[in-house]
């Protein structure tokens, strides 16, 4: 007797590696977990905070390389917030429809995109990071065209000029300027916003003992210290989107004893996981001058340490170059989400080589007229 013909079942397929499977922010999708952590430019020749072709071009080819999410570089909510002349700003009408036609191009590949609002606070105007400015340290005097910076207090960074100590008026201002920066974001077309509260910036100042020797509300204890991060915080929460993600990046420590610590971190995300913070993207350093030594994977520590602590998604970034190693740290339930910076100025499509590597072949990372290229 011959048995019937029975049709086999199809295998269920396997499901991809965590680092190119999307994921999700809110209503946020996101075709995988690798972020374009933000990365000063100084393109701006114009000085006028306005986004050129470059930026275009720079996040642009980055959205066509597969990246799930482009964070951009330090956008400044005020002209003076600058880190230099030649800095991104999102204060002005101008600023917003150049932006807009970035946001729309790189929707158009795939990827979300986030701006990042920031405030260099005592560490603005500087000689912007470029080989023909080598030659030139530390702050721009104001004959030519920098400004006056600001601080929590009048004590400078180590080498630049002495920053003017904010009132609590002007603090106040400084809020409305995030929150501003916050609707012009949204006309611009981003889908998230990332606060900028490390590095030895604005907030970070603020936040940091060895910065921060204020007297007032906005000094002293840790509730003083966190008070101006709470604030632009609950501005921006506010005036954001409900359906749409809001991250803030910390420096997660000084790397000085009696400095910012990872157990303040821990307090401090706890208070912003209450606020309405949806992801933490770990750093570390940038608020007083330190010995760190940058190796591999060197701040992933910090971010599994946040990531333990709270319940919202951290993304980990430092020196992530290769694809398995990013996976391993998803694998090891490090984090949540890889950044990746200078890997990604010499390969703007890192993301399509990881997930050749992971053993995915994915049209989803190419552009249509680069399918033909596909791994």
């Amino acid at each position: 007797m011959i048995s019937p013909v029975r049709a086999a079942c199809p295998t269920p397929a396997a499901p991809p590696p965590a680092l190119v499977a999307p994921a999700r922010l809110r209503t946020l999708e996101m075709r995988n977990r690798i972020w374009l952590a933000p990365m000063c430019q100084y393109m701006v020749e114009t000085r006028d905070g306005v986004p050129t072709d470059w930026h275009l071009m720079h996040l642009g080819a980055r959205a066509a390389g597969g990246f799930g999410l482009l964070i951009t570089e330090a956008t400044a909510v005020t002209p003076s917030g600058r880190i230099s002349p030649q800095d991104v700003g999102i204060w002005n009408d101008e600023q917003v429809t150049a932006w807009r036609r970035i946001t729309d191009f790189c929707h158009a590949q795939g990827a979300a995109m986030a701006v990042q609002l920031a405030h260099a606070g005592r560490k603005a105007s500087t000689w912007p990071a470029l080989p023909q400015f080598a030659s030139r340290r530390g702050s721009i005097p104001e004959f030519a065209g920098g400004w006056h910076p600001v601080g929590p207090t009048g004590e400078p960074f180590p080498g630049l000029e002495v920053p003017d100590a904010l009132t609590v008026a002007q603090i106040g201002e400084l809020v409305e300027d995030f929150a501003a920066a916050t609707d012009r974001a949204l006309a611009a077309g981003f889908d998230a916003i990332e606060l900028h509260f490390a590095h030895g910036y604005l907030v970070h100042e603020f936040l940091s003992p060895l910065v921060n020797a204020r007297t007032d509300a906005y000094g002293g204890d840790a509730a003083g210290r966190h008070r101006l991060a709470l604030e632009i915080t609950t501005a921006v929460r506010e005036r954001w989107p409900a359906d749409r993600p809001l991250i803030v990046r910390l420096s997660a420590t000084d790397w000085i004893d009696g400095g910012w610590d990872v157990q303040q971190s821990i307090a401090l995300a706890r208070e912003l996981e209450q606020l309405g913070v949806d992801a933490l993207h770990i750093s570390t350093g940038g608020a007083v001058s330190a010995d760190i030594t940058a190796v591999p994977e060197y701040q992933v520590g910090f971010a599994r340490t946040l990531r333990d602590a709270v319940d919202v998604p951290v993304a980990a970034v430092g020196i992530i170059t290769e694809p398995t190693a990013a996976q391993a740290i998803l694998d090891r339930g490090d984090a949540d989400f890889i950044a990746v910076g200078r890997v990604a100025l010499r390969e703007p499509s890192w993301p399509q080589r990881a997930a050749h590597e992971l053993g995915v072949r994915d049209a989803s990372f190419y552009p249509g007229p680069y399918h033909r290229g596909m791994w």
